[in-house]
Order: structure tokens, then sequence, then C-alpha cells
């Protein structure tokens, strides 16, 4: 891609997304405010100065023109070949519940970059931040719960009982959640969020949680392999279907679900880009907040190639008659 910072444009249609999803905050639905964050991201997508394409997008019940599916062109069509994974709101139950922890999410990479498997749906994942990345090694796994978490308290130079680990609050995740327990290590459960949790697990700014451990989606997955590449920590993950269809739909690709990726295996190069904007009040960024005619967002962009990442704070301007206008940024 060019040597324009393609994440300064991403992070704009965050905002947007995070801003409309964010007036549904408590409203008990968490169809609608995904229904308009992804209204207004593809609106801004659409200004784009690429030749964009989603590879990975929703599957979710907001069965409708709205949805961000794969191959949905996006962009104005002139510019580089770029391949975008979505998600306008990761935690729309958190939303309509009006608890902590939701977000608007996308990442960009070079045409080509991301592994998309169009017919999968989950996948596990273990992700730490670069003070850890050294201890991951693929039989991670494939190993008790135990035997990960004593490989990354000696890297980390505390004990197992120190460790904080993210996991996703699921039945599934059951005996996951058991053999970490008895390990000694605590747990930080959160109902939804796949995407927040990796970004505290890879980010050293937030030493409170130490790795994510847990089965999500693949969108999530690749756009959560973005920002650990950008921030210098480890992923791996590999494919865990959760229904017998699923399972039928991989063989049927030609997929290999026994396979152990990388973070570079699932987005390669280092022509990668990633934004957040919060939506709630979170861990990781602080929720949309409104004034009026005005509105409040707290952002998150990386970039890979130079390993830069901003933290950017943004009023905008609300006209109930039109768009939201960007007025302006605060970064740090």
């Amino acid at each position: 891609m060019d040597t324009r910072n393609l994440g300064l444009d991403l992070v704009r249609i965050t905002e947007a997304a995070a801003i409309a999803a964010g007036r549904h905050m408590g409203f008990g639905d968490a169809i609608r405010p995904d229904g308009d964050a992804t209204t207004a991201m593809r609106r801004e997508l659409n200004t784009l100065p690429v030749d964009g394409r989603i590879v990975l997008g929703e599957h979710r019940e907001l069965k409708s023109d709205r949805m961000l599916r794969h191959g949905d062109a996006v962009g104005t069509g002139h510019g580089d070949a770029v391949d975008l994974v979505v998600d306008p709101v990761d935690g729309r139950n958190l939303l309509a519940r009006g608890l902590p922890g939701a977000i608007s999410v996308i990442a960009a990479a070079p045409r080509g970059s991301m592994w998309a498997p169009e017919r999968a749906v989950y996948m596990e994942k273990l992700v730490v931040d670069r003070h850890a990345a050294s201890a991951i090694v693929p039989e991670c796994l494939d190993a008790p719960a135990a035997w990960t978490l004593s490989l990354l308290a000696r890297v980390k130079e505390k004990a197992v009982r120190d460790l904080v680990i993210f996991v996703l609050d699921r039945p599934r995740h059951a005996d996951l959640i058991d053999e970490i327990r008895a390990a000694g290590a605590r747990v930080m459960l959160q109902a939804e969020g796949d995407v927040a949790g990796a970004l505290l697990a890879a980010s050293p700014r937030h030493p409170g949680v130490d790795a994510l451990m847990d089965i999500g989606g693949i969108p999530e997955g690749v756009i959560a392999a973005c920002a650990v590449r950008a921030l210098g920590g480890a992923m791996l993950g590999r494919l865990a279907p959760q229904s017998q269809k699923e399972r039928s739909d991989l063989r049927t690709s030609g997929l290999d679900e026994s396979a152990i990726l990388t973070a570079s295996d699932l987005v390669s190069g280092t022509d990668l880009y990633f934004s957040a904007t919060g939506v709630t009040d979170g861990p990781v960024l602080r929720g949309v907040h409104y004034h009026g005619q005005r509105a409040e967002t707290h952002s998150l962009v990386l970039r890979a190639e130079t390993r830069t990442r901003r933290t950017i704070q943004a009023e905008h301007l609300l006209d109930e008659n039109a768009d939201p206008t960007w007025l302006g940024h605060d970064t740090n």
C-alpha cells in the first residue's frame, strides 16, 4: 500500500459506527444498534480511497442488506487493493444491557494477506503480549492449561497464582475454566468482547491480563491477529467447529481442522492497520459520551509496520438532519 497511514482513515469508520451504536446503550436491543453501526460503517467505508473488499464479515442474526458480508466491495474503487475484516459492534449484548466493553473494530491489509475461511465460524485462540511471546509454542493448544500457565509464569517472572486469564463466559469453556482455576491462576470472565480481550492480553499497557484463552469467532480472531502483530505480541489459533454442520463445511472446503496458525499465518506481511473505538466504557477504551449536539469518542489506532500505537480522543458535531461531522482529534 502507499505510504499514507490508512489507520487514520479507518478510525473515522469505527468512530462513525460507535456513535451510531452508542445511542442504543441499555435499551435491551442487540439487533438495531448493530444494524445502525453497520450502516454507518458501510457509508464511511465507501469514502476510503482504496479498492476494498470485505473478506470476513458478520455471522449474525441481522439478515438484511445492511450487513457487511464476505466479498462485499467497499471504498471508492481507486487506490490500493485492500482486504478488510470488520465488526461494527464487538459485544453487542454488552451494549444492549449497558455493560462495559463494547467496541467497534476494523482491520486492513493488502489484498490476499488475510486468512479468510469463508465457511468456518469458530477458532481456538491463545494471545499474549510481547513479554510472553517467547513462551508460546504450538504445543500449548493441546497441552493441559496448567502446562501453558507454567510457561507463562516462568517467562513473566510471576507465580501461576498471580496470572489473570481472559476467557469468554460460555458453556463450551467450562472445562477450560476449571483447569485454569485448578492450576491456581485467576480468571477474568466476560460475556462478550473477544477482540477487547485480545487487546488486553496483547498490550503491555494493560498488565492486569496475562493471556486470552478461549474459542471465539474467526473474524474477531483475524482482527485480533492484526492488533497482536502491531503490538508485538504472539497468538496461536486453530479451527474449532462447534456443530456437525460446521465440521461438514470444513471438510467440504478442504480446510485442515488440526492446523495450528500463528498471528503471521492469520495475517501476513507488515502493512497492517487496526482501529477500535469504544462504544461503552471499558477496560481498553472509554465509550461514546454524548453532550447535546456533540459526541466524544476514544479510539486506538495501530500500524504494524512502524509499531505505532495512537490513542485518539475526538469531538464530533452531531446534526440531527445529517451525518455526524468530524471536528478534530487529540492524539497521544
